[in-house]
């Protein structure tokens, strides 16, 4: 069967995209054979005897079945599957999200927008996990904060953690592709806790990337910042340093990037604020916590008929507070991005919102605005602070 020129291209960016390690994931749905009993096709990148492979999940009414091909096969499977038995295929990859569509004559049409994913999936089966961070028997921190054992092996018990740990290195390494910081960068930690991704990202800079960071944590608790600054002078962090301070307290100079992750309700807004006054080149939050505009809600519309579920009110809410805050960033010189990252013993939550400095969305307010509006919302928290 011949493919035409548009397929052609879809199956070509697919192809290209997995060659540069782009590639998320891609999806086939609405089909266009009515005696097809497939609903939509899901498929992604895993590598089997150290191989990339095309894994596709066929998505049926009461069972999904798992098949694995090589690449070059996998796309020819989708080039024939497309126009025929579906007619919408989505490409998801780092750079771009690609989609292409048929009509009722069965004509393609192309379509391209900004990526959703920041960064590429791992690549599970039987390979090798990447790690940005290395489990060794120097590795002081890990071993005092209980994540790996005297042989510098990881614990059982400190596996998840560990996992976390590597997954924030890798969001952050992302982060820095896009938007270098200064050899000599000011980093402020937010709400640091026990220090975990705070001691990760000082060693990563330091140790990976030969950069020369201060990095300062700020948590509330004595007792942890006094185990932090402990940890850091026996682990030989010399510009590592934790502070007993409100968030809202603290005042810096200069500030290349903030971190607030899981700050409860409105000081995930303090922080935020203080990262767009400060001009930090990359802003990193992880919300935890959304009372502040589930109070005002007060919706009008057609929604309220489902609002009126507290469970889905406090979802929506969560939603509303999260992109608001998206859109006031973007007003205010950021362009950013809204995932999921990995959630935390603290917290189930695992959003994370990450801006880098950019140009002003002009048109940001104005759906802030409308937002407000639709939801019977008075006012976001954020945007008192910004003025």
């Amino acid at each position: 069967m011949e493919i035409n020129i548009v397929t052609q291209q879809f199956l070509e960016k697919l192809q290209q995209s997995i060659e540069a390690d782009t590639f998320v994931k891609l999806t086939l749905s609405k089909p266009g054979n009515k005696m097809l009993e497939l609903k939509n096709v899901y498929a992604r990148v895993i590598e089997i005897k150290a191989q990339p492979t095309l894994s596709f999940t066929l998505r049926y009414p009461t069972k999904d079945v798992t098949k694995n091909h090589p690449i070059s096969e996998g796309i020819g499977i989708i080039g024939l599957w497309l126009g025929n038995d579906f007619l919408n295929g989505d490409l998801f990859t780092t750079k771009e999200d690609i989609s292409i569509q048929f009509n009722k004559k069965r004509q393609p049409h192309l379509f391209t927008k900004s990526p959703n994913h920041p960064i590429t999936p791992p690549h599970l089966h039987n390979q090798p996990k990447k790690r940005f961070l290395e489990a060794t028997e120097n590795n002081v921190y890990l071993r005092e904060m209980g994540i790996t054992g005297a042989d510098g092996q990881v614990l059982p018990t400190g596996q998840k953690k560990f996992r976390q740990i590597n997954k924030y290195i890798e969001i952050i390494n992302t982060l820095l592709q896009q938007s270098p910081l200064p050899p000599d960068a000011h980093i402020v930690d937010m709400g640091s806790g026990k220090g975990y991704l705070t001691f990760a990202l000082y060693d990563y800079l330091t140790n990976h990337l030969g950069l020369s960071p201060t990095v300062i944590g700020i948590e509330l608790r004595q007792n942890l910042v006094d185990f932090c600054n402990n940890l850091a002078q026996k682990a030989a962090f010399e510009n590592l340093h934790f502070i007993a301070q409100d968030i809202n307290d603290y005042q810096s100079e200069r500030t290349d990037m903030l971190i607030a992750l899981h700050a409860c309700d409105t000081a995930t807004d303090l922080a935020i604020a203080k990262g767009i006054k400060n001009q930090a080149s990359i802003i990193v939050v992880a919300p935890c916590c959304h009372k502040q505009i589930r109070g005002q809600m007060s919706c009008q519309t057609d929604l309220q008929a489902i609002l009126k579920h507290g469970i889905l009110e406090e979802r929506q809410a969560e939603l509303i507070t999260d992109g608001i805050r998206a859109l006031l960033m973007e007003a205010n010189g950021y362009k950013t991005k809204v995932f999921e990252f990995i959630s935390t013993e603290h917290t189930g939550k695992n959003l994370m919102i990450v801006g880098t400095k950019s140009k002003p969305n002009v048109e940001a307010l104005q759906k802030v605005k409308a937002i407000k509006k639709t939801f019977g919302i008075r006012e976001h928290y954020l945007e008192g602070l910004l003025r």
